[in-house]
């Protein structure tokens, strides 16, 4: 059933909507249709198609009262908008419709599962915000939720969890069971684990793993599944102290290995690491395709940049471009579905290309929704190798690497940006067999960067004039390179 809430703002959405140009949208990045995005919610397949939620205010460029915005795609490429999916609208949910996922069940319907949250004046005369586990079936369009919403509430929860912060949930079937694991904030971030035979009612199992204050102090929206034989934990923790290049102070993205006794519910984490070691990435969320991938998808953005809004914006956000996910050496690799690459057109190639001391533009070697990998095959004849994108007189975005020290910089403090925020990172990545390999993703407000084949990935937004799109080289030694461009067009 569509309530008013609902209808108001699939109207405003079908209203306002028409006023955003496709030229004021990234080419293959989903965005909103009006409004606010953050985290990606219920990224599923179903009906052999793939459908994408997200958190979103569809009003305003800002964090607002939290509905679920919908689209889906069949490619993970090209997306079709939908309606708002859910609105806060119930008792339970009044104050958001905050993060979760979504299954096909064997009814032919699509279940959502989220936090409802709800503003409630304590014992003490303080106003707190409850959260609780809700659920919606539907057709892929219209949802309706559960007469008997909160399915988990306060009292499926442990002796001292935390009410306030208890969401994100994530589910899965296995073994004639519906799993569902989410974020509290007990012993500074856990991982509750509960089970359902028929999602209505649900057992707690037992607290999957804990930060204990080694990793933050909450960790939000946990994903839980196994990937070429490791079981993986991915989460998102909040005040994380810095160590390093590696994790900086604030919100970060984790990705842990380790093993899960199934029998007492219990994942002990053997090692983890930085999901992608750039500055607007959050929130990630995976789901598993019919072929047996293990897709992700993450907000591009962060809490911490996140009030920068460009000038005369008509939307704020976008997610990450979906990536495959594998693991090798104990290390979760990542990369472009390989659906992108049915896009690629007007390919330009050039091979062991010498730069040195100058800097050097190449025929046809430019562009703002492009896909570029350069690979460096001989580390040792240079100090410094720099690519300079989407650039003209006044901008440009710098990707260094210092051979020395083993190290790529990224500098987008010329990329369009009027206020002083975060603008650089480092990253350490070692050459392979004496070789390089960059793979560079271009839209027009974002970049994302794929080291060595996956190995790390570092994503960042963009808002340089759409008129600077050159590319220079330059190097302080003789360096050697491959260079292959593609456009990318969905026309």
């Amino acid at each position: 059933m569509n309530t008013e809430k609902l209808e108001k703002a699939r109207k405003y959405e079908q209203e306002y909507g028409k006023l955003v140009l496709d030229s004021e949208r990234p080419v293959y990045h989903v965005t909103g249709t009006t409004g606010w995005i953050n985290d990606p919610n219920g990224f599923s397949e179903y009906k052999n198609e793939y459908h994408l939620f997200y958190q979103h205010y569809p009003y305003a460029n800002e964090w607002g009262d939290m509905h679920w915005g919908h689209v889906k795609s069949k490619d993970f490429i090209t997306w079709e908008r939908l309606p708002v999916a859910l609105a806060p609208d119930e008792g339970y949910d009044k104050d958001g419709c905050f993060s979760g996922s979504a299954l096909e069940l064997d009814s032919g319907e699509q279940l959502l599962i989220y936090t409802g949250v709800q503003e409630k004046i304590d014992d003490y005369g303080e106003k707190k915000r409850f959260q609780t586990q809700c659920i919606a079936i539907g057709d892929g369009r219209d949802y309706k939720k559960y007469d008997q919403n909160p399915v988990i509430s306060q009292k499926d929860l442990p002796e001292g969890a935390d009410p306030l912060e208890f969401r994100d949930p994530k589910i899965w079937f296995e073994e004639g069971f519906f799993y569902v694991a989410t974020a509290n904030k007990m012993k500074n971030g856990s991982v509750f684990l509960h089970r359902s035979k028929d999602l209505f009612h649900w057992e707690f199992c037992g607290i999957l793993a804990s930060s204990l204050g080694e990793l933050g102090n909450m960790w939000e929206c946990p994903d839980f599944f196994s990937l070429n034989g490791k079981q993986v934990l991915l989460i998102s923790p909040v005040e994380m102290k810095p160590n390093g290049e590696d994790f900086h102070p604030g919100h970060g993205t984790i990705c842990c290995f380790g093993e899960y006794d199934k029998e007492n519910y219990s994942f002990q984490r053997e090692n983890h690491h930085l999901i992608d070691y750039g500055i607007d990435f959050y929130a990630p969320q995976t789901m598993e395709t019919s072929d047996g991938r293990r897709i992700m998808i993450g907000w591009m953005q962060a809490w911490s940049t996140s009030t920068f809004v460009p000038e005369g914006a008509k939307y704020f956000g976008q997610m990450t471009v979906p990536r495959e996910l594998t693991v090798v050496n104990d290390k979760l690799y990542q990369n472009p579905v390989r659906e992108l690459e049915s896009y690629r057109q007007d390919k330009v190639a050039y091979f062991d290309v010498e730069i040195s001391n100058k800097e050097l533009t190449l025929d046809k070697i430019e562009g703002r929704v492009i896909d570029l990998t350069v690979e460096l095959l001989d580390i040792k004849q240079f100090h410094q190798f720099v690519i300079q994108l989407a650039c003209d007189k006044e901008n440009k975005t710098l990707i260094m690497y210092d051979a020395d020290r083993n190290k790529l910089c990224v500098d987008r403090s010329g990329s369009g940006f009027p206020h002083d925020i975060v603008h650089t990172r480092e990253i350490t990545i070692k050459p392979v067999k004496g070789k390089l390999k960059l793979r560079i993703l271009l839209d027009r407000y974002s970049m994302e960067i794929f080291l060595n084949d996956g190995e790390k990935a570092a994503t960042f937004t963009i808002y340089t004039p759409q008129t600077a799109a050159g590319i220079k080289f330059v190097s302080d030694g003789r360096a050697h390179v491959n260079i292959e461009k593609y456009s990318l067009n969905k026309n």
